[in-house]
Protein backbone atom coordinates (compact mmCIF):
# COMPACT_ATOMS: atom_id res chain seq x y z
CA UNK A 1 0.00 0.00 0.00
CA UNK A 2 2.87 2.75 0.84
CA UNK A 3 6.37 3.42 2.30
CA UNK A 4 7.20 6.89 3.33
CA UNK A 5 11.00 7.33 3.71
CA UNK A 6 11.39 10.63 5.82
CA UNK A 7 13.95 12.46 7.88
CA UNK A 8 11.73 11.29 11.23
CA UNK A 9 12.42 7.50 9.65
CA UNK A 10 10.60 4.92 7.68
CA UNK A 11 6.90 4.29 7.61
CA UNK A 12 4.33 1.91 6.09
CA UNK A 13 2.04 -1.08 6.02
CA UNK A 14 2.91 -4.22 6.64
CA UNK A 15 3.45 -6.95 3.76
CA UNK A 16 3.53 -6.60 0.09
CA UNK A 17 6.23 -6.10 -2.29
CA UNK A 18 9.76 -4.98 -0.99
CA UNK A 19 10.67 -1.26 -1.54
CA UNK A 20 6.69 -0.29 -1.70
CA UNK A 21 5.64 -1.35 1.68
CA UNK A 22 6.98 -2.31 4.79
CA UNK A 23 8.11 -5.30 4.51
CA UNK A 24 11.23 -7.55 6.62
CA UNK A 25 13.80 -6.48 4.39
CA UNK A 26 12.91 -2.87 4.15
CA UNK A 27 12.93 -3.06 8.16
CA UNK A 28 16.31 -4.89 8.00
CA UNK A 29 17.89 -2.34 5.32
CA UNK A 30 17.04 1.10 7.29
CA UNK A 31 17.86 -0.10 10.82
CA UNK A 32 21.11 -1.12 9.46
CA UNK A 33 21.82 2.01 7.92
CA UNK A 34 20.34 4.27 10.86
CA UNK A 35 22.66 2.00 13.01
CA UNK A 36 26.09 2.24 10.81
CA UNK A 37 25.43 5.80 11.10
CA UNK A 38 25.18 6.13 14.27
CA UNK A 39 28.69 4.47 15.20
CA UNK A 40 29.94 6.91 12.41
CA UNK A 41 28.63 9.51 14.72
CA UNK A 42 28.02 8.68 18.17
CA UNK A 43 28.64 11.44 20.97
CA UNK A 44 29.10 8.87 22.98
CA UNK A 45 31.99 6.38 23.45
CA UNK A 46 29.50 2.83 23.72
CA UNK A 47 27.25 1.06 21.12
CA UNK A 48 24.63 1.31 23.28
CA UNK A 49 20.67 1.70 21.67
CA UNK A 50 17.29 1.80 23.29
CA UNK A 51 14.56 -0.19 21.45
CA UNK A 52 11.10 0.16 22.38
CA UNK A 53 7.52 0.14 20.92
CA UNK A 54 3.72 0.34 20.68
CA UNK A 55 1.20 -2.29 20.83
CA UNK A 56 0.84 -3.19 17.14
CA UNK A 57 0.51 -6.17 16.06
CA UNK A 58 3.46 -6.29 14.16
CA UNK A 59 5.30 -4.94 16.54
CA UNK A 60 6.69 -8.46 17.97
CA UNK A 61 7.78 -9.18 13.90
CA UNK A 62 9.06 -6.16 13.56
CA UNK A 63 11.14 -5.53 17.01
CA UNK A 64 12.81 -8.91 16.50
CA UNK A 65 14.30 -7.48 12.94
CA UNK A 66 15.55 -4.25 14.33
CA UNK A 67 17.36 -5.82 17.59
CA UNK A 68 18.70 -8.79 15.59
CA UNK A 69 20.39 -6.53 12.85
CA UNK A 70 21.37 -4.31 15.44
CA UNK A 71 23.59 -6.93 17.50
CA UNK A 72 24.29 -8.04 14.02
CA UNK A 73 26.02 -5.08 13.36
CA UNK A 74 27.87 -4.96 16.82
CA UNK A 75 25.73 -2.76 18.74
CA UNK A 76 24.21 -3.86 21.94
CA UNK A 77 20.52 -3.43 22.80
CA UNK A 78 18.77 -2.33 25.36
CA UNK A 79 15.28 -3.20 24.59
CA UNK A 80 12.17 -1.53 26.84
CA UNK A 81 9.82 -3.58 25.34
CA UNK A 82 5.97 -2.17 25.24
CA UNK A 83 6.47 1.76 26.14
CA UNK A 84 5.47 4.85 25.24
CA UNK A 85 7.49 7.32 22.54
CA UNK A 86 8.56 10.06 25.01
CA UNK A 87 9.64 6.85 27.68
CA UNK A 88 11.78 5.91 25.16
CA UNK A 89 12.84 8.83 24.65
CA UNK A 90 13.47 9.53 28.43
CA UNK A 91 15.28 6.05 28.38
CA UNK A 92 18.34 6.66 25.82
CA UNK A 93 18.95 9.91 28.21
CA UNK A 94 19.05 7.49 31.21
CA UNK A 95 21.32 4.68 29.58
CA UNK A 96 23.55 7.12 28.05
CA UNK A 97 23.30 5.50 24.34
CA UNK A 98 23.83 6.85 21.11
CA UNK A 99 21.00 6.55 19.66
CA UNK A 100 17.13 4.74 20.06
CA UNK A 101 14.47 3.40 17.67
CA UNK A 102 10.91 3.99 18.38
CA UNK A 103 8.46 0.86 17.06
CA UNK A 104 5.25 2.87 16.34
CA UNK A 105 3.37 4.37 13.00
CA UNK A 106 1.97 6.43 16.32
CA UNK A 107 -2.10 7.40 14.89
CA UNK A 108 -1.94 5.35 11.66
CA UNK A 109 -4.31 2.71 11.63
CA UNK A 110 -3.19 -1.01 12.66
CA UNK A 111 -1.70 -2.15 9.02
CA UNK A 112 0.91 0.52 9.76
CA UNK A 113 4.10 0.71 11.16
CA UNK A 114 7.38 2.40 11.51
CA UNK A 115 10.37 3.21 13.24
CA UNK A 116 11.41 6.71 14.62
CA UNK A 117 14.86 7.44 15.17
CA UNK A 118 16.26 9.14 18.05
CA UNK A 119 20.12 11.04 18.53
CA UNK A 120 22.02 10.43 21.91
CA UNK A 121 19.54 13.01 23.37
CA UNK A 122 16.42 11.25 22.98
CA UNK A 123 15.51 13.48 20.13
CA UNK A 124 14.42 13.07 16.72
CA UNK A 125 17.24 13.71 14.12
CA UNK A 126 17.77 16.71 12.36
CA UNK A 127 17.04 17.15 8.76
CA UNK A 128 20.89 16.96 7.86
CA UNK A 129 21.53 13.67 9.88
CA UNK A 130 18.17 12.34 8.66
CA UNK A 131 19.08 12.71 4.96
CA UNK A 132 22.41 11.44 5.69
CA UNK A 133 20.32 7.98 6.80
CA UNK A 134 18.43 8.05 3.74
CA UNK A 135 21.15 8.10 2.05
CA UNK A 136 23.02 5.43 3.16
CA UNK A 137 20.22 3.19 3.16
CA UNK A 138 19.82 3.79 -0.82
CA UNK A 139 23.47 3.48 -1.02
CA UNK A 140 22.98 -0.28 1.36
CA UNK A 141 26.17 1.45 3.21
CA UNK A 142 26.56 -0.89 5.73
CA UNK A 143 29.32 -3.73 7.22
CA UNK A 144 27.85 -6.49 9.58
CA UNK A 145 30.16 -7.05 12.72
CA UNK A 146 32.53 -10.57 12.63
CA UNK A 147 31.72 -13.35 15.37
CA UNK A 148 33.75 -11.88 18.01
CA UNK A 149 32.60 -8.66 17.98
CA UNK A 150 28.26 -9.14 17.85
CA UNK A 151 26.73 -6.87 20.45
CA UNK A 152 24.01 -8.09 23.02
CA UNK A 153 20.66 -7.57 24.60
CA UNK A 154 19.36 -6.56 27.58
CA UNK A 155 15.65 -5.68 28.70
CA UNK A 156 14.50 -3.62 30.93
CA UNK A 157 10.79 -3.66 31.70
CA UNK A 158 10.99 -0.72 34.39
CA UNK A 159 10.85 2.45 32.36
CA UNK A 160 7.17 2.74 32.31
CA UNK A 161 7.66 3.52 36.35
CA UNK A 162 10.72 5.25 35.80
CA UNK A 163 8.38 8.01 33.17
CA UNK A 164 6.11 8.15 36.07
CA UNK A 165 8.37 8.94 39.10
CA UNK A 166 10.05 11.77 36.46
CA UNK A 167 6.76 13.33 36.20
CA UNK A 168 6.04 13.10 40.05
CA UNK A 169 9.11 15.04 40.31
CA UNK A 170 8.40 18.06 37.93
CA UNK A 171 8.13 21.31 40.22
CA UNK A 172 4.53 22.02 38.69
CA UNK A 173 2.77 18.99 38.84
CA UNK A 174 0.88 19.33 41.98
CA UNK A 175 0.39 16.08 43.21
CA UNK A 176 -1.03 16.85 46.80
CA UNK A 177 -4.19 19.29 44.76
CA UNK A 178 -4.74 16.30 42.85
CA UNK A 179 -5.32 14.16 44.93
CA UNK A 180 -7.16 16.33 47.31
CA UNK A 181 -9.40 17.40 44.51
CA UNK A 182 -10.43 13.56 44.06
CA UNK A 183 -11.15 13.57 40.23
CA UNK A 184 -12.99 10.78 38.41
CA UNK A 185 -11.12 10.33 35.17
CA UNK A 186 -11.98 8.93 32.03
CA UNK A 187 -9.25 7.39 29.37
CA UNK A 188 -9.06 6.01 25.97
CA UNK A 189 -5.94 4.49 25.00
CA UNK A 190 -6.96 2.60 21.80
CA UNK A 191 -5.84 -0.75 23.53
CA UNK A 192 -1.90 0.49 22.85
CA UNK A 193 0.89 1.31 25.63
CA UNK A 194 -1.16 4.04 27.05
CA UNK A 195 -3.29 1.41 29.02
CA UNK A 196 -0.42 0.15 30.59
CA UNK A 197 0.83 3.49 31.77
CA UNK A 198 -1.65 5.87 32.29
CA UNK A 199 -4.05 4.37 34.95
CA UNK A 200 -0.34 3.36 36.93
CA UNK A 201 0.14 7.58 36.62
CA UNK A 202 -3.14 8.60 37.57
CA UNK A 203 -3.07 5.96 40.64
CA UNK A 204 0.40 7.31 41.56
CA UNK A 205 -1.18 11.26 41.28
CA UNK A 206 -3.50 10.37 43.70
CA UNK A 207 -6.28 9.27 41.09
CA UNK A 208 -8.34 6.40 42.84
CA UNK A 209 -11.62 6.79 40.38
CA UNK A 210 -10.70 5.37 36.63
CA UNK A 211 -12.83 4.84 34.04
CA UNK A 212 -10.40 2.61 31.66
CA UNK A 213 -11.96 2.13 27.71
CA UNK A 214 -9.59 0.43 25.54
CA UNK A 215 -7.21 -0.22 27.92
CA UNK A 216 -5.61 -3.55 26.86
CA UNK A 217 -2.41 -3.80 24.75
CA UNK A 218 -3.81 -5.86 22.27
CA UNK A 219 -2.78 -3.81 19.15
CA UNK A 220 -6.76 -4.07 17.71
CA UNK A 221 -7.46 -0.51 17.86
CA UNK A 222 -11.13 0.23 18.79
CA UNK A 223 -11.68 2.97 16.68
CA UNK A 224 -9.26 4.85 13.98
CA UNK A 225 -6.53 6.10 16.28
CA UNK A 226 -6.11 9.41 15.51
CA UNK A 227 -7.92 11.16 18.65
CA UNK A 228 -9.90 13.82 16.58
CA UNK A 229 -13.80 14.41 17.62
CA UNK A 230 -15.35 11.57 15.10
CA UNK A 231 -13.19 8.72 16.80
CA UNK A 232 -14.09 9.66 20.20
CA UNK A 233 -17.55 9.28 20.27
CA UNK A 234 -17.28 6.05 23.00
CA UNK A 235 -15.37 8.51 25.61
CA UNK A 236 -17.88 10.91 25.25
CA UNK A 237 -20.78 9.25 25.33
CA UNK A 238 -19.18 7.77 28.95
CA UNK A 239 -18.85 11.37 29.93
CA UNK A 240 -22.53 12.55 29.18
CA UNK A 241 -23.21 9.70 31.38
CA UNK A 242 -22.00 11.58 34.19
CA UNK A 243 -19.12 9.11 34.37
CA UNK A 244 -16.29 11.42 34.94
CA UNK A 245 -14.79 14.86 35.70
CA UNK A 246 -12.69 14.93 32.64
CA UNK A 247 -11.44 12.19 29.39
CA UNK A 248 -7.88 12.09 28.42
CA UNK A 249 -7.72 10.11 25.22
CA UNK A 250 -3.76 9.40 23.63
CA UNK A 251 -2.73 7.54 20.78
CA UNK A 252 -1.22 4.28 20.44
CA UNK A 253 2.37 5.69 20.88
CA UNK A 254 1.28 8.11 23.76
CA UNK A 255 2.88 11.37 22.52
CA UNK A 256 -0.38 13.01 21.68
CA UNK A 257 -3.15 14.47 23.92
CA UNK A 258 -7.37 15.25 23.55
CA UNK A 259 -9.19 15.90 26.46
CA UNK A 260 -12.80 15.64 26.95
CA UNK A 261 -15.12 17.90 28.77
CA UNK A 262 -16.99 16.53 32.04
CA UNK A 263 -20.60 16.64 29.36
CA UNK A 264 -18.93 15.17 26.87
CA UNK A 265 -17.94 17.93 24.60
CA UNK A 266 -14.36 18.25 23.02
CA UNK A 267 -12.21 20.75 25.07
CA UNK A 268 -10.14 20.77 21.57
CA UNK A 269 -7.01 18.97 20.41
CA UNK A 270 -5.27 22.60 19.75
CA UNK A 271 -5.99 23.56 23.58
CA UNK A 272 -4.36 21.08 25.13
CA UNK A 273 -1.25 23.25 24.71
CA UNK A 274 -2.74 26.41 25.27
CA UNK A 275 -4.30 25.31 28.72
CA UNK A 276 -1.24 23.88 29.89
CA UNK A 277 0.92 26.96 28.40
CA UNK A 278 -1.25 28.59 30.64
CA UNK A 279 -0.80 26.98 33.66
CA UNK A 280 3.15 26.72 33.13
CA UNK A 281 3.65 30.19 32.53
CA UNK A 282 1.94 31.43 35.39
CA UNK A 283 4.43 30.25 37.33
CA UNK A 284 7.21 30.17 34.72
CA UNK A 285 7.81 33.63 32.47
CA UNK A 286 9.25 32.73 29.22
CA UNK A 287 8.64 32.30 25.89
CA UNK A 288 6.13 29.23 23.59
CA UNK A 289 6.48 27.55 19.99
CA UNK A 290 4.04 25.99 18.36
CA UNK A 291 3.71 24.93 14.36
CA UNK A 292 2.70 26.87 11.47
CA UNK A 293 -0.86 24.71 12.01
CA UNK A 294 -1.70 25.04 15.12
CA UNK A 295 -4.20 27.82 16.78
CA UNK A 296 -3.33 31.66 17.40
CA UNK A 297 -5.42 30.94 21.19
CA UNK A 298 -1.39 29.76 21.99
CA UNK A 299 0.16 33.17 21.08
CA UNK A 300 -2.49 34.99 23.00
CA UNK A 301 -2.36 33.64 26.39
CA UNK A 302 1.64 33.69 26.01
CA UNK A 303 1.40 37.64 25.24
CA UNK A 304 -1.16 37.71 27.92
CA UNK A 305 1.90 36.38 30.46
CA UNK A 306 4.45 38.41 28.72
CA UNK A 307 6.04 36.56 26.90
CA UNK A 308 6.82 35.77 22.95
CA UNK A 309 5.41 33.41 20.30
CA UNK A 310 7.11 31.82 17.33
CA UNK A 311 5.72 29.50 15.34
CA UNK A 312 8.07 26.82 13.47
CA UNK A 313 7.55 24.46 10.45
CA UNK A 314 5.51 21.07 11.26
CA UNK A 315 7.78 18.48 12.88
CA UNK A 316 8.75 17.61 16.43
CA UNK A 317 12.48 18.37 15.63
CA UNK A 318 11.66 21.44 14.18
CA UNK A 319 9.60 22.74 17.19
CA UNK A 320 12.21 21.67 18.86
CA UNK A 321 14.83 23.94 17.04
CA UNK A 322 12.85 26.50 17.53
CA UNK A 323 12.26 26.46 21.18
CA UNK A 324 16.02 26.25 21.80
CA UNK A 325 16.79 29.45 19.37
CA UNK A 326 13.85 31.22 21.51
CA UNK A 327 14.42 29.30 25.04
CA UNK A 328 10.68 28.69 25.75
CA UNK A 329 9.44 27.32 28.51
CA UNK A 330 6.89 25.16 26.71
CA UNK A 331 5.58 24.28 23.43
CA UNK A 332 4.39 21.80 21.10
CA UNK A 333 1.81 21.66 18.26
CA UNK A 334 -1.38 22.08 17.99
CA UNK A 335 -2.51 18.19 17.31
CA UNK A 336 -2.33 17.43 21.70
CA UNK A 337 1.50 17.42 21.76
CA UNK A 338 2.88 19.17 24.81
CA UNK A 339 6.88 19.11 24.94
CA UNK A 340 7.94 20.78 28.62
CA UNK A 341 11.68 21.16 28.29
CA UNK A 342 11.88 20.55 32.29
CA UNK A 343 11.11 16.79 31.82
CA UNK A 344 12.86 16.55 27.93
CA UNK A 345 12.83 18.02 24.74
CA UNK A 346 9.66 15.55 22.73
CA UNK A 347 5.95 15.27 23.37
CA UNK A 348 4.89 13.69 26.29
CA UNK A 349 1.09 12.95 26.89
CA UNK A 350 1.99 11.72 30.60
CA UNK A 351 3.30 15.40 31.36
CA UNK A 352 0.35 16.96 29.72
CA UNK A 353 -1.99 15.14 31.80
CA UNK A 354 -0.38 15.69 34.98
CA UNK A 355 0.14 19.39 34.46
CA UNK A 356 -3.29 19.85 33.16
CA UNK A 357 -4.91 17.96 36.11
CA UNK A 358 -3.05 20.72 38.10
CA UNK A 359 -4.67 23.31 36.40
CA UNK A 360 -8.07 21.78 37.19
CA UNK A 361 -7.03 21.83 40.87
CA UNK A 362 -6.01 24.90 40.82
CA UNK A 363 -8.81 26.47 38.97
CA UNK A 364 -11.83 24.42 40.93
CA UNK A 365 -14.04 24.86 37.98
CA UNK A 366 -15.26 22.21 35.47
CA UNK A 367 -13.26 21.64 32.22
CA UNK A 368 -16.16 23.62 29.98
CA UNK A 369 -15.50 26.55 32.23
CA UNK A 370 -12.31 26.21 31.63
CA UNK A 371 -12.51 26.14 27.85
CA UNK A 372 -14.66 29.17 28.09
CA UNK A 373 -11.81 31.48 29.82
CA UNK A 374 -9.18 31.09 26.28
CA UNK A 375 -9.81 32.90 22.82
CA UNK A 376 -12.23 31.22 20.94
CA UNK A 377 -11.12 30.09 17.75
CA UNK A 378 -12.36 27.05 15.65
CA UNK A 379 -9.68 24.62 13.42
CA UNK A 380 -10.87 22.27 10.72
CA UNK A 381 -8.87 19.72 9.38
CA UNK A 382 -9.35 18.13 6.15
CA UNK A 383 -7.02 16.36 3.74
CA UNK A 384 -6.72 15.85 -0.49
CA UNK A 385 -5.45 12.22 -1.14
CA UNK A 386 -3.11 11.93 -3.47
CA UNK A 387 -1.97 10.18 -6.67
CA UNK A 388 0.95 9.89 -8.56
CA UNK A 389 0.23 11.99 -11.44
CA UNK A 390 -0.20 15.06 -8.80
CA UNK A 391 2.28 17.56 -8.50
CA UNK A 392 1.88 19.32 -5.47
CA UNK A 393 4.94 21.52 -5.59
CA UNK A 394 3.30 22.86 -8.77
CA UNK A 395 -0.08 23.37 -7.41
CA UNK A 396 1.24 25.01 -3.58
CA UNK A 397 3.48 27.43 -5.73
CA UNK A 398 -0.03 28.23 -7.81
CA UNK A 399 -1.85 28.96 -4.57
CA UNK A 400 1.16 30.90 -3.48
CA UNK A 401 1.08 33.14 -6.34
CA UNK A 402 -3.12 33.50 -6.02
CA UNK A 403 -2.68 34.77 -2.83
CA UNK A 404 0.19 36.82 -2.81
CA UNK A 405 -1.56 39.86 -1.45
CA UNK A 406 -2.22 38.59 2.18
CA UNK A 407 0.29 37.33 4.57
CA UNK A 408 2.32 34.16 3.25
CA UNK A 409 4.64 32.15 4.58
CA UNK A 410 6.33 28.91 2.65
CA UNK A 411 8.86 27.33 4.97
CA UNK A 412 6.56 24.49 5.23
CA UNK A 413 3.99 24.27 2.49
CA UNK A 414 1.86 27.52 1.95
CA UNK A 415 0.37 29.48 4.97
CA UNK A 416 -1.95 31.97 3.85
CA UNK A 417 -2.81 34.55 7.21
CA UNK A 418 -5.88 36.71 6.56
CA UNK A 419 -7.02 39.35 9.01
CA UNK A 420 -9.24 37.23 10.81
CA UNK A 421 -8.29 33.86 9.42
CA UNK A 422 -5.83 31.23 8.33
CA UNK A 423 -5.05 28.39 5.86
CA UNK A 424 -2.29 26.15 5.70
CA UNK A 425 -1.57 23.40 3.13
CA UNK A 426 1.01 21.04 3.26
CA UNK A 427 2.18 17.80 2.05
CA UNK A 428 1.98 15.48 4.71
CA UNK A 429 5.39 13.85 5.35
CA UNK A 430 3.76 10.45 7.14
CA UNK A 431 0.89 9.41 4.46
CA UNK A 432 0.38 10.49 0.91
CA UNK A 433 -1.80 13.44 1.43
CA UNK A 434 -2.74 17.12 1.26
CA UNK A 435 -3.51 18.47 4.79
CA UNK A 436 -5.61 21.74 4.52
CA UNK A 437 -6.12 23.07 8.38
CA UNK A 438 -8.46 26.30 8.50
CA UNK A 439 -8.84 28.78 11.49
CA UNK A 440 -11.20 31.06 12.14
CA UNK A 441 -13.33 32.73 14.71
CA UNK A 442 -16.28 29.78 13.98
CA UNK A 443 -16.94 26.59 13.30
CA UNK A 444 -18.50 27.58 9.79
CA UNK A 445 -16.25 30.07 9.22
CA UNK A 446 -13.28 27.67 8.98
CA UNK A 447 -15.09 25.07 7.59
CA UNK A 448 -15.92 27.38 4.78
CA UNK A 449 -12.69 28.52 4.49
CA UNK A 450 -11.12 24.72 4.18
CA UNK A 451 -13.85 23.71 1.34
CA UNK A 452 -13.27 27.25 -0.52
CA UNK A 453 -9.67 26.21 -0.39
CA UNK A 454 -9.94 22.41 -1.59
CA UNK A 455 -12.24 23.42 -4.73
CA UNK A 456 -9.85 25.78 -5.52
CA UNK A 457 -7.14 22.93 -5.44
CA UNK A 458 -9.12 20.46 -7.04
CA UNK A 459 -9.57 22.65 -10.15
CA UNK A 460 -5.43 22.67 -10.75
CA UNK A 461 -5.14 18.93 -9.78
Amino acid sequence: MALIKSISGIRGTIGGKVGDNLTPLDVVKFTAAFGSWLMRNAKTENKKIVVGRDARISGPMVDSLVESTLVGLGMDVVNIGLASTPTTEIAVQKENACGGIIITASHNPKQWNALKLLNEKGEFLSDKDGKEVLALAEADQYTFAEVDDLGKVTRKNDYNQIHIDEVLKLKLVNVEAIKKANFSVAIDCVNSVGGLVLPQLLQALGVNNIVQLNCEATGQFAHNPEPLPANLTEISETLKKGGADVGFVVDPDVDRLAVICEDGSMFGEEYTLVSVADYVLRYTKGNTVSNLSSTRALNDVTVAHGGSYAAAAVGEVNVVTKMKETNAVIGGEGNGGVIYPESHYGRDALVGIALFLSLMAEEKIKVSELRKKYPSYFISKNKIQLTPEINVDNILLQMKEKYASERVNDIDGVKIDFADSWVHLRKSNTEPIIRIYSEAHSEKEADDLAKKIMSEIEALC
